[in-house]
């Protein structure tokens, strides 16, 4: 009897961690089960985990919430990698052919290996993405069985700072015993999954508003040609509201949600929280909301692309939830504003998780179906089907003992094991006295 598959997703983002588990069918039907999330403070900043030991009980917490939603034990799960110093850097290979042999999988491999290998200082490489392959000069999408005497790839090598994946490692290591099967990064699960052929083909820009930071992917031809991450987000504005209105962060948080239209200063509703007044903290969503907008119509430059050649912008993340935030950044610039759906070949049952601030951990979900093998599961559901053993009182044992004199114990029953999690402590590396403007 064919058995369903169980897949574990992990997103550990700035504001909060958020897990999710979801069912893939024997016919191929993939169904969100369940999601939960951890709200963190202070304890990732800008994608880089800080205090381990909070995030490791958070990460506790929604596993467990998991595991007692099927009744389970989860094994592994795949986790997003997303941060400050994730960004894509051009490189080159070029080789030359035997004209006489036609070009094979096996060659295309090895130069995306030789790709890898082109390192960038203080950076390490954690994907490759084909941008564009030339044979003889030619441009083409299909190298494999033509003829040339030279092939040159252009690749995108996506990067960041060693200690991003680094403290992951450590923080999933002193977690449940649950292994990482595999790290996808965030902002190329999300665009596989969000963006249309279309849209990548003809060029567009996904933007990623999380609370911290800002994640920039731009497609052209239907290859990704650039990545950045911005240390800008949606806490910048309650930041704002914060400083100027003089209040904790979670008053401000709170004003920021309850007003409408903030970005319409003429119409902007009028009531007072706490002693802030929405018309004040407006005008300070509105002057940070345009300062994030120009920082994402900048890259355009950096990417050495032009507004022809972005055809639309697509936006996620809790961020871009502001009320009029679409409006406003296709005023600013000039080019189509969407808000991204959730993916498509995912079933969900909750439509509370239809948002934008989930569509990471959906995505992430979406490309874990895709890579799990047949047969595969990251959660084993409990057996209830052992032998019921019955505890007798203290003071029949010894009858219990003259009675089986003799007969073998075979049958003799081994049950019960403990599992305990030790305490660990670990140091972790941080980001000091480095220059993230690496533009």
């Amino acid at each position: 009897m064919e058995q369903n598959q169980y897949i574990v997703a992990l997103e550990i983002g700035s504001s909060k961690i958020v897990g999710a588990l979801a069912e893939k069918s024997s016919s191929g039907v993939i169904t969100l089960t369940h999601l939960v999330e951890e709200k963190m403070t202070n304890c990732v900043r800008y994608g880089t985990v800080l205090n381990v030991e909070n995030v490791k009980s958070g990460i506790l917490r929604i596993l467990k919430d998991i595991e007692d939603s099927m009744d389970g034990r989860v094994t592994q799960l795949y986790v997003g990698i997303a941060g400050r110093s994730l960004h894509s850097e051009v490189s080159e290979v070029n080789r030359s052919l035997d004209a006489s042999k036609p070009i094979t999988d096996e060659i295309i491999e090895n130069i995306m290996r030789d790709a890898r290998r082109n390192t960038i200082k203080n950076y390490e490489t954690i994907d490759v993405v084909p941008r564009a392959i030339y044979v003889d000069k030619n441009e083409t999408q299909t190298p494999v069985g033509q003829i040339g005497s030279s092939i040159k790839c252009k690749v995108s090598l996506i990067v960041a700072k060693p200690i991003l994946k680094m403290n992951l490692n450590r923080v999933i290591s002193m977690s449940f015993g649950a292994t990482v099967k595999q790290y996808f990064i965030t902002p190329l699960a999300v665009s596989e999954y969000i963006l249309s052929d279309s849209e990548r083909s003809l060029g567009c820009m996904l933007v990623d508003i999380g609370a911290e930071t800002s994640t920039v992917s731009m497609y052209k031809g239907g290859a990704l040609v650039y990545l950045a991450t911005l240390p800008l987000g949606g806490r910048n504005i309650t930041r704002d509201i914060m400083n100027g209105c003089s209040v904790l962060e979670e008053t401000a948080e709170r004003v920021k949600q309850n007003i409408k239209n903030p970005l319409d200063l003429k119409h902007v509703d009028s009531f007072v929280i706490e002693g802030v007044t929405s018309s004040e903290a407006a005008s300070y969503i509105s002057a940070r909301t345009d300062e994030i907008i120009a920082n994402i119509d900048k890259q355009l430059d950096y990417a050495q692309l032009t507004k022809d050649d972005v055809k639309s912008i697509i936006l996620t993340g809790g961020g871009s939830q502001l009320q009029g935030l679409a409006q406003r950044m296709e005023e600013k610039t000039g080019i189509k504003v969407t808000i991204g759906l959730p993916p498509k070949n995912l079933n969900i049952l909750d439509h509370k998780y239809n948002k934008p601030e989930y569509i990471n951990v959906l995505s992430l979900v979406s490309k874990a179906t895709d890579d799990i093998k047949y047969g595969e599961s990251c959660l084993e559901r409990n057996n209830y089907d052992a032998p019921i053993i019955e505890h007798k009182p203290v003071d029949t044992l010894e009858d219990d003992k003259k009675d089986k004199k003799g007969k073998n114990d075979k049958g003799r029953n081994k049950f019960g094991w403990v599992k305990t999690i030790g305490e660990k402590f670990s140091n972790l590396i941080k980001e000091d006295d480095y220059d993230e403007n690496y533009h």
